[in-house]
């Protein structure tokens, strides 16, 4: 399939790996943090020399071109020493995060034929020690943590003393096999050659031409989905480093320690910074307050003066007198030397992604999915359009399906085509056919349209979507993303199929509310806040009032269901990515959803 694209070199993983550690061999690459709270930097070099000795003891108990080896491990040196040791065989790696229900790991290694499987610790090995006498094809557990009998280091121990060359796989060849979360029943496992990891690569250096051996990420999103795996790769492949977050909770800290020039991250991380820097903005008020807000109209004014190709010296003077006092403290927030960030998974706010811009760290929109690897647009420093998701990368096409959508709509079902595009489902050829054109583009699954351009802007999905009682169209995902901006809303999910208006279920943000509780000298417990009516009331009025100036009334929920339960992993209500599983929920809390309604 790959004949047509004309694939750039390299157009496999151990080429691209090896390239890197012999041109960037002294320079630090993966960064992790200490007991002491510094961080730690392993050189080019040195994960190099441990992969080629854990590929000889791959290959030294009988892994080869075609097996699968599966890691349970968040992202790590290990982690990153184990994909490149697997690929460099010929074998495929099946990622599988720490956080995962434990019959999630059985179905994964189970469906993919797993031969070895690496494990982060011993909690997991735990509850994972059996899974050989259920599983066939699973020969051997070994563990990451520890140095004795059975761990990864004996492995690369055994395989120094037989070393084993590394295998170029072709392009075709099948390098990982990611499993998506999926909103209902059991993950698919995607099929992700060498030749769409490399491809995609390579058309994410057209977009950021400038990104170096100087530039440094600190890693946010999991390896173990396409978008965070597709990180390593491109800083892998320019000789730049990576610092791993200690945990969700220590982001900042670890921005300052990190300093990072460039980051990949989901628009969550920034919707919750900017509502952090207005809530303290608005609470501090005053001179603070209006210096703020003077700073802000001065970047838009900025703004609005570069689009038409001119300046104001008094508005850039202005602007950079308060950009000093107010706005270099949000950056220091990042490190300091952030020029940019990448964001996915979700679409990001128009408004909050100009106010990032205006103080000096564009967002860069991009879409994509893991089936294809997973970029399909792409904005950047020389072509972005805030509201869009950016121009098709190089190499790929973009088709706009109206057919599948209501006759006299602008939009259509985004197919995608391309070298990025997945061999298909391991083991599923009846979901593969439902979602492959018989041309071999994929089918996304979202609405969007073209503008004169190229850019692509999303518009719905096309499985959320829904009709009221009324016939019109109701497109979930993109009110639930407008109501989780409210500081008082962790999650939000919209139900309303056929009936006559929406009802929003609303996971208030625990967090804030404890934070207005003690303000106003209320009780702190959770469920007694959120039975609350005089909360729920202010909460909703927020919600509709900020709803009211983008959507039509019959959009706007009617009615609101308040939870004291999140939504999580754990209690099967959200996926990996952060997805919600809407017929799970919804099933859960059907009987209060019909009370609402009869009421």
């Amino acid at each position: 399939m790959f004949e047509k694209y004309q694939l750039e070199k390299p157009d496999n993983l151990p080429e691209l790996f090896e390239n890197s550690v012999k041109k960037f061999s002294d320079r630090p690459y993966l960064g992790t943090k200490n007991k002491q709270g510094e961080y730690e930097w392993i050189s080019y070099r040195e994960v190099g020399r441990r992969v080629d000795n854990l590929r000889g003891g791959l290959a030294g108990i009988g892994v080869k071109r075609g097996d699968a080896v599966g890691i349970i491990c968040n992202n790590s040196v290990d982690w990153a020493v184990g994909h490149f040791a697997t690929v460099g065989l010929g074998a495929f790696y099946v990622p599988m995060y720490e956080a995962e229900l434990t019959h999630v790991w059985e179905y994964i290694i189970k469906d993919s034929g797993t031969k070895v499987l690496f494990v982060s610790k011993p909690e997991i090995y735990e509850k994972i020690k059996d899974f050989p006498s259920r599983i066939p094809t699973l020969e051997k557990i070994y563990l990451i943590q520890g140095e004795g009998k059975n761990t990864m280091s004996e492995l690369e121990r055994n395989g120094e003393n037989k070393p084993v060359k590394a295998i170029y796989p072709k392009p075709e060849e099948v390098a990982v096999l990611i499993y998506t979360s999926g909103t209902t029943g059991n993950p698919k496992g995607v099929l992700l050659m060498h030749g769409n990891w490399t491809s995609n690569h390579h058309a994410r250096m057209k977009v950021f031409t400038d990104l170096t051996t100087d530039d440094r990420t600190l890693s946010l999103l999991p390896w173990a989905h396409a978008f965070g795996l597709g990180e390593l790769h491109t800083f892998t492949a320019v000789g730049a480093s990576m610092g791993f977050m200690e945990n969700v909770t220590t982001v900042v800290s670890d921005m300052a320690a990190v300093r990072p020039t460039f980051l990949l991250a989901v628009p969550r991380v920034f919707n919750k910074v900017y509502d952090t820097i207005i809530t303290k903005v608005n609470e501090a008020g005053g001179i603070k307050k209006k210096l703020f807000d003077a700073g802000v109209e001065a970047g838009k004014e900025k703004r609005r003066l570069a689009d038409k190709g001119t300046s104001s010296f008094m508005v850039d003077l202005k602007f950079n007198i308060i950009d000093k006092i107010v706005f270099q403290k949000i950056r220091d927030l990042f490190g300091g030397r952030l020029k940019g960030s990448l964001t996915g998974s979700a679409a990001m706010n128009p408004d909050i992604s100009r106010f990032f811009h205006d103080i000096g760290i564009p967002l860069y929109d991009a879409y994509g999915l893991s089936e294809t690897t997973p970029g399909i647009t792409m904005n950047g420093p020389t072509k972005f359009r805030i509201g869009s998701v950016g121009p098709a990368l190089d190499k790929i096409g973009v088709v706009i399906d109206k057919s599948v959508v209501e006759p006299g709509a602008t939009d259509g079902e985004i197919i995608c085509y391309g070298p990025n595009v997945m061999k298909g489902y391991h083991n599923k050829p009846e979901a593969t056919k439902e979602i492959m054109t018989p041309d071999g583009g994929i089918r996304t699954g979202d609405r969007g349209r073209l503008d004169a351009d190229g850019f692509l802007w999303i518009t719905g999905r096309l499985k959320e979507q829904y009709k009221l009682e009324n016939g019109k169209y109701v497109f979930p995902a993109a009110l639930e993303e407008d109501i989780c901006l409210n500081h008082y809303v962790q999650s939000a999910l919209i139900f309303g199929a056929g009936r006559e208006y929406n009802i929003c279920m609303i996971v208030p943000d625990f967090v804030a509310l404890e934070s207005y509780a003690e303000k106003n000298k209320l009780p702190k417990d959770i469920k007694t806040l959120v039975a609350r009516d005089d909360i729920r009331k202010m909460i909703t009025t927020e919600i509709v009032d900020a709803l009211k100036k983008k959507y039509g009334g019959y959009e706007i929920p009617k009615k609101f269901l308040f939870l004291a339960e999140p939504f999580t992993l754990e209690n099967g209500m959200m996926t990996q990515t952060m997805k919600l599983k809407r017929r799970v929920i919804t099933e859960k809390y059907t009987d209060q959803l019909e009370a609402l309604y009869k009421n």
